[in-house]
């Protein structure tokens, strides 16, 4: 356990023989048992850092020299090879928090979770801070590469017909404070359970602002052959759900994305028979809202109820597709996610696949209800979010370096080459031997 000690904003503990930390390790690893985690009954190395400099942004603008002694005590707790370290922050920055990610998934290849101590500890609402346990704990198991729920087998029946692999695609661009030049990310993550459950993802660079996946051939060869690894049998099915496409984009991921799979799979399977495929499409960027037609059919706050399915009226005349509100709205007017279906090898019916994307919307394993967006496309969300951390000075805090403006254009073309060329470096190798077959992004 690192305890991260900020000069500008001092913790609630007074140093490691205060009763109070021990009792908040105590009721967390309960809190953990109670799910049925197995927690030592010894007490954990609790590491502090030496104390933060604060933040001064024209001498140390990247907080590099903060970053340094993080490192220092993360190093030093990684030498013991815990499964897991946790670390406990005073707050969230834009620095520190994208730092630890990076030191824990690329460098030392050690789970990392972090825990913020204002809402930890609960401010004396114990209610308050079982339930922020409780969500850590599931954070935890996941990462161990445990089962928090599962589905019914019925519920699953539409998988297991055959073995399936259910993948999830999604790309994040650079954005006005990134620095030009900056590349995009790609995530795809796949199944490997039977349950459905542990999705390990592959991440790539690629030129910037570029949605269709470049090197999904090799991502989709890397989900295969982790699946075999663990089955000890390729997939039957493919479902490929891809998220972050809009409408006008659709012929784009055939054109693209579709034979760079077809030849992942000729790659894999060589001479044998190749896996059906289908991919579906997942927008919430859409201005398409439903309102309940009588009480019976709304929830206590006025929306439609989870479960709601619109497939008629309003769909594309010639695809494929439904808008699925699998979640309960707590707040405004809920807005459902837009499938559409635009290539399929299986033949699913409409209430086959209506009815599986819901279902299996209970399965998010950091949640226990349903949540808005299919799992697997939501875990390359995640997934493309974690990775934006690892280029974190340029992806996210080049607002002062951003412009290449007041240039001529081989200069300014010059300019992006070395950022891009930056950022490869940076990346070297990606994610650390040690965590890429975990969900480790969760």
């Amino acid at each position: 356990m690192l305890i991260v000690r900020e000069e500008s904003r001092p913790g609630p503990w007074t140093g490691p023989g205060d009763q109070n930390m021990w009792d908040f390790v105590s009721r967390f690893a309960q809190k953990c048992r109670n799910t049925g985690i197995q927690v030592s009954s010894e007490r954990p190395v609790i590491e502090p850092t030496e104390t933060l400099p604060p933040y001064h942004p024209d001498r140390d603008p990247s907080r590099a020299a903060a970053v340094l002694k993080v490192k220092v005590a993360l190093t030093k707790l990684a030498q013991s090879k815990p499964r897991v370290i946790f670390v406990l922050l005073n707050a969230r920055d834009n620095y520190i928090y994208p730092a630890i990610k990076r030191i824990g998934d690329v460098e030392l290849g050690i789970q990392t979770i972090c825990m913020q101590l204002d809402k930890a500890i609960g401010r004396g609402d114990h209610g308050k801070q079982d339930q922020y346990f409780s969500n850590v704990a599931l954070k935890v198991n996941t990462k161990l590469g445990g089962v928090n729920h599962r589905l019914e087998r019925r519920d699953l029946q539409w998988l297991l017909e055959k073995r399936t692999m259910v993948v999830g695609a999604d790309v994040t661009h650079p954005g006005p404070t990134s620095i030009d030049g900056t590349p995009s990310l790609a995530a795809v993550v796949a199944s490997v359970d039977a349950d459905f459950f542990q999705f390990p993802v592959s991440m790539e660079l690629q030129e910037g602002k570029k949605e269709m996946i470049q090197n999904l051939e090799k991502m989709i060869v890397d989900r295969l052959l982790l699946y075999q690894l663990h089955n000890k049998a390729l997939p039957e099915r493919v479902l490929f759900f891809r998220d972050g496409v809009s409408e006008g984009q659709f012929d784009s991921v055939l054109v693209e994305e579709l034979p760079q799979i077809r030849k992942a799979f000729e790659r894999v399977y060589k001479g044998g028979k190749k896996p059906q495929l289908m991919i579906c499409i997942c927008g919430k960027r859409h201005h398409a809202r439903f309102y309940p037609t009588d009480d019976r059919n709304a929830s206590r706050n006025g929306n439609t109820k989870p479960g709601t399915i619109v497939d008629k009226g309003i769909g594309d005349v010639y695809r494929f597709d439904f808008y699925l509100q699998a979640h309960a709205g707590l707040q405004g007017t809920v807005k459902a996610t837009h499938y559409t279906v635009i290539y399929d090898e299986i033949g699913f019916s409409a209430d086959t696949i209506q009815q599986g994307a819901h279902t299996s919307s209970y399965s998010y394993v950091r949640a226990t209800k349903a949540v808005s967006l299919i799992p697997a496309a939501y875990y390359s969300d995640l997934a493309c979010e974690r990775g934006r951390l690892y280029l974190n000075d340029f992806l996210n805090l080049g607002t002062d370096r951003s412009s290449v403006g007041g240039r001529g254009k081989k200069d300014r073309d010059a300019v992006k080459r070395e950022v891009f060329e930056a950022c490869i470096r940076a990346w070297g190798d990606g994610i650390h031997a040690g965590v890429k077959n975990s969900m480790f992004y969760i």
